[in-house]
């Protein structure tokens, strides 16, 4: 049932013409040809000393966190009735995959405090440089959306080291962000750039 809606969602929340905007951005800006990948889920959940799982600094908000604990555990229940009603196993609906980790005050925590409040994420490379961009909700018509916004940016020598075998943005101090890039639509656009283990054809292959 999962894979079915996550499918679904794939379909429906990317408007064509998204993509295109944030490549062109970013080719009259870095001058170098542009990878760029849509990003799912971005509430991933945080492994770093001082933060909780929600990515919230632990001993703040607590009585926000309190109510969202009876808020979780609510849904929980209904969702675990609904899927039981349906034949399938119940889960955690509320469980987040760890998309952050290392240590406290990680450097990988600047990319990932960004995306907090990011619409419509868009993850772009090119040999020397990294950005993620908000286009605002992908489901909308690109004609009546804002102007691709860049949130996070980095150039090499200081820019993290990027694996797309792993999915993964690793930084000098070990820290890591798991790049949330899912959806067979994603995945087929990546396959025309990249081949295992790392290899990019930056104009396509």
């Amino acid at each position: 049932m999962s894979e079915r809606i996550e499918n679904w969602a794939q379909e429906t929340r990317v408007r064509p013409g998204h993509r295109e905007r944030v490549e062109a951005l970013l080719r009259d800006r870095w001058h170098e040809p542009v990878i760029v990948l849509h990003f799912g889920d971005t509430d991933v959940g945080y492994d770093v000393p001082g933060r909780r799982e929600d990515g919230t600094v632990q001993g703040k908000r607590l009585v926000r966190r309190f109510f969202w604990n009876v808020l979780r555990g609510i849904g929980a229940a209904v969702f675990a009735v609904f899927a039981l009603a349906h034949g399938e196993r119940p889960g955690l609906p509320f469980r987040r995959t760890i998309g952050v980790s290392g240590p406290e005050n990680a450097m990988a925590l600047d990319l990932a405090d960004r995306l907090r409040s990011v619409g419509g994420a868009w993850f772009a490379c090119s040999p020397s440089c990294l950005a993620v961009v908000d286009t605002g909700p992908t489901a909308t018509d690109p004609g009546d959306a804002p102007p691709p916004r860049i949130v996070w940016e980095a150039r090499k020598p200081q820019a993290p080291e990027l694996s797309f075998r792993k999915s993964t943005l690793t930084w000098p101090d070990g820290s890591v962000f798991r790049l949330p890039v899912q959806g067979r639509t994603e995945q087929q656009h990546l396959r025309k750039f990249v081949e295992f283990p790392d290899v990019v054809h930056w104009n396509g292959r």
